[in-house]
């Protein structure tokens, strides 16, 4: 049977709920999004004569949860315009809409007697054959199904999203005895294409994989924290981005989690594992006991480990001392190995010195480790059969960079396992029988593709599904050449790709030289070329320090050619006789999104944040970037538009730095090209995505795109009303004198510079305008000014 989505329901409308409904609505499905209605009116509704039976009365809860999240940021939706995609009702009038809806998502309170009366109306409408999921975190999937029809048992499993559900990429799909294998199968295809999603399957067990060790890695943290007496903001210094994982670290992420939502599932743990040997971790420490009891329980009560205070100097962070159960300034943590180790920009490396250290941080790391490596072990197989799910669930639903079997590989799978039994911990029998067989890492690569230990075979077994993906990292013995930044792989079937790793993927020198070996090499060698990577964010633009440094220096010959090299890097991505596809994700700034404006296709991320930011640090757009809006402009002039507006628009685009929220919004805007660009839901996907775009256009007989010189530009006309735009919005306090100087140099490049008439130019007349421009504002006082605070606070400053 060929299983399509075309509309869902959601039963639930609460934080999950409303944002599932606008996760989907986000792919373009509909979505039915019900909940219960009020029992009466509340004293606006009463005020208004209406009563429990109006419309509005009967779909309040659901439709204020719907604006909530609609309205809360980031945004749960890729585009606002999504959002007409959801219908909102009540379970008294519109369950009989589930009749139409091929997939029916149950997210109502964790209580089962309260989902089991759910389902007994589910059954009085669901059509035969449509899928019923549950998104519990803590009630057994099975036990749900019980008393049910046996089409409902078959096509009934549990759908555990992480909240918000569109930004974490974990979804678990833990299925009951009943369920048929093709539904859990569908499932895990259709959450990884269409929603993006790192699908695992779990077993039903309490907590399931990532809440069971994730819950368990913080408890674990919380007990070593009171063993070597530690306070909060050095536990957060030494567990953030430091060792790969999120900035919130460990306390941010429980007042974000909520410190009860942590507790509750510590305590489900502990209550139904009665064989788990680490039960005794899960039980609540009296500090954790005492926060719960006071309801600071995080984000949700405006205070838990942290809080955030106004006081003269602005707004404030405090913490908890966890001895006085007082609020005080953040301590700053000193730890050495630490100091030594965050200027080490491969992480696998940091975390090999961070481990091995002596001091206080080296102990804190081999402890955790042990305690950690213990649990993963003796998890396997009761939550998972497969020890990667293990790590794929870590990384997808917590954010940690390195999965947790990914790091013992990492430390030695010998040396780990002695870590844990020297700290009197234990390690699962398989561990040791696998050590013993000779085989001494849990993962493999072979020719591009990862391979894992599996238990039963006591073999490799390649990573189902992988086949789909393309991990650079995987591709280490396919490096064709490389400098100390960049890298270039044969990906196979004639493609080459280039990726580059320096400090936020910024663009300097080095990565352009890498660009242009890439473009001869491939048009030598290969058929096409894909620009990607797999860093956090694909660019943060162009190397700023440098340019920084040229304009305060006055080497203005050099920063000429810095930005003559920029461009024509561009030009090349643009005008090379292979095709070139772009595979950005995450910040895709200034440069970098200047280079994806220039390629034959771009194959983008869902979550990729894309826009021309250089008005920020006193700039305009100089690799190229300025050029292009305003050749789209004028490819988009027709007749009947006013020629004025439309380059207004695009002007603004960069005036105002606008930075889009996600691909599909980038598509909006004339950031990204409607029917030109793509983007892959699944961020595991991209760059084989790009391949796959690279090979069609080649396969479809690539030519080399001749230069444009049919650019129409507006001339004086255009400039001056643009000029009187921008005098109208200083005179309205809603920009600063410099702002002023920019906009207009800005103007000035776009509407082709002062010529009396509209003109048709060339892509060079409106490069060279560009670079002029570009130059002449590096020379200003006020933008060093800019610049400096973009590199001492990373936030622009406006002067």
């Amino acid at each position: 049977m060929q299983r399509r989505i075309n509309k869902i329901a959601v039963l639930g409308s609460g934080v999950m709920g409303s944002r599932i409904a606008c996760h989907f609505a986000g792919i373009g499905v509909k979505v039915l999004l019900l909940d219960i209605a009020p029992k009466e009116p509340n004293d606006a509704e009463k005020a208004k004569g209406l009563t429990v039976e109006h419309p509005a009365v009967k779909n309040r809860i659901v439709n204020d949860a719907l604006q909530a999240a609609i309205k809360s940021n980031p945004s749960p939706l890729f585009t606002k315009s999504a959002a007409h995609l959801i219908t909102t009702g009540n379970f008294t009038d519109n369950m009989k809409g589930i009749a139409d809806c091929d997939w029916v998502i149950e997210v109502v309170v964790e209580n089962l007697d309260i989902k089991k009366k759910v389902f007994e109306q589910v059954e009085q409408f669901r059509k035969p054959g449509t899928l019923i999921t549950s998104n519990t975190s803590g009630i057994p999937i099975h036990l749900m199904a019980e008393g049910r029809s046996e089409d409902f048992k078959k096509h009934f499993c549990g759908t555990h999203f992480f909240n918000p559900p569109r930004y974490l990429r974990l979804l678990e799909i833990i299925p009951t005895p009943h369920t048929d294998p093709a539904i859990v199968d569908f499932l895990l295809h259709y959450g990884d294409l269409y929603l993006g999603k790192t699908t695992v399957l779990c077993k039903d067990t309490p907590a399931f994989i990532a809440n069971r060790v994730g819950v368990f890695s913080i408890m674990a943290i919380f007990h070593i924290m009171q063993e070597m007496g530690l306070g909060i903001d050095e536990v957060d210094a030494l567990t953030g981005p430091v060792i790969g994982r999120p900035k919130s670290a460990t306390f941010r992420t429980a007042d974000v989690v909520g410190i009860d939502t942590l507790v509750k599932v510590a305590k489900g743990v502990a209550d139904n594992c009665p064989n788990d040997e680490a039960r005794k971790i899960m039980e609540i420490p009296p500090f954790l006991q005492k926060v719960v009891e006071n309801n600071w329980l995080g984000d949700k009560t405006g205070q838990g480990f942290y809080k955030k205070t106004k006081g003269e100097g602005g707004k404030e962070i405090l913490t908890l001392n966890l001895q006085t159960m007082e609020y005080g300034p953040k301590q700053k943590a000193k730890f050495a190995s630490i100091e030594a180790a965050k200027p080490i920009e491969d992480l696998k490396q940091r975390i090999k010195v961070l481990a091995g250290a002596s001091d206080k941080a080296g102990q804190f790391y081999q402890l955790f480790h042990a305690y950690l490596f213990s649990y993963i072990s003796n998890r396997v197989p009761e939550i998972a059969d497969d020890l990667y799910k293990v790590d794929d669930a870590m990384k997808a639903g917590f954010g940690w960079e390195i999965g947790a079997f990914e790091t013992w590989d990492l430390l030695g799978v010998e040396a780990g396992a002695k870590n844990v039994t020297d700290k009197g911990l234990t390690v699962a029998p398989w561990v040791g029988e696998m050590l013993a067989a000779g085989v001494k890492q849990f993962y493999k690569i072979e020719n591009g593709k990862k391979y894992y230990y599996d238990l039963a075979s006591k073999g490799y077994k390649q990573i189902p599904g992988s086949d789909s993906f393309i991990i650079l990292e995987n591709y280490a013995g396919n490096v064709v050449w490389k400098n100390s930044a960049c890298n270039l792989y044969d990906l196979g079937d004639g493609i080459l790709n280039i990726e580059w790793k320096t400090k936020m993927n910024s663009i300097g020198g080095e990565v352009l030289e890498g660009l242009h070996k890439a473009i001869d090499r491939a048009e030598k060698d290969f058929r096409g070329l894909v620009i990607g990577n797999d860093g956090t964010n694909f660019s943060a633009g162009a190397n700023v320090g440098m340019i920084f440094m040229l304009a305060a220096e006055q080497e203005y010959d050099e920063l000429d050619m810095a930005i003559r090299l920029f461009q024509k890097s561009t030009m090349r991505i643009r005008y090379s006789s292979i095709p070139v596809v772009v595979a950005p994700h995450g910040l895709t700034l200034g440069g970098g999104c200047e280079m994806s404006m220039h390629a034959d296709k771009v194959q983008a991320a869902a979550e990729t944040y894309i826009g021309l930011v250089e008005l920020g640090v006193g700039l305009i757009p100089g690799g190229g970037g300025t050029k292009e809006m305003t050749l789209r402009a004028s490819d988009e002039y027709k007749e009947g538009l006013v020629e004025n507006v439309v380059l207004q628009d695009k002007f603004l685009l960069i005036g105002q730095a606008k930075v889009a929220t996600s691909a599909q919004e980038a598509i909006e805007l004339g950031i990204l090209r409607q029917g030109i660009d793509s983007v892959s839901l699944n961020l595991s996907r991209v760059i084989a995505d790009a391949k796959e775009k690279a090979i069609e256009l080649a396969d479809a007989g690539y030519t080399r795109p001749v230069e444009r010189t049919d650019v129409k530009v507006l001339g004086r006309s255009a400039l001056g009303a643009m000029l009187a735009g921008i005098n109208g919005m200083k005179t309205g306090n809603y920009i600063s004198d410099y702002d002023v100087k920019i906009a207009q140099k800005l103007a000035y490049v776009m509407c082709g510079g002062d010529l009396t008439e509209a003109s048709l130019v060339s892509e060079q007349y409106l490069l060279d305008l560009e670079r002029e421009a570009f130059l002449s504002l590096c020379g200003e006082r006020k933008t060093l000014e800019r610049l400096q605070s973009m590199l001492k606070t990373g936030k622009p400053l406006r002067n």
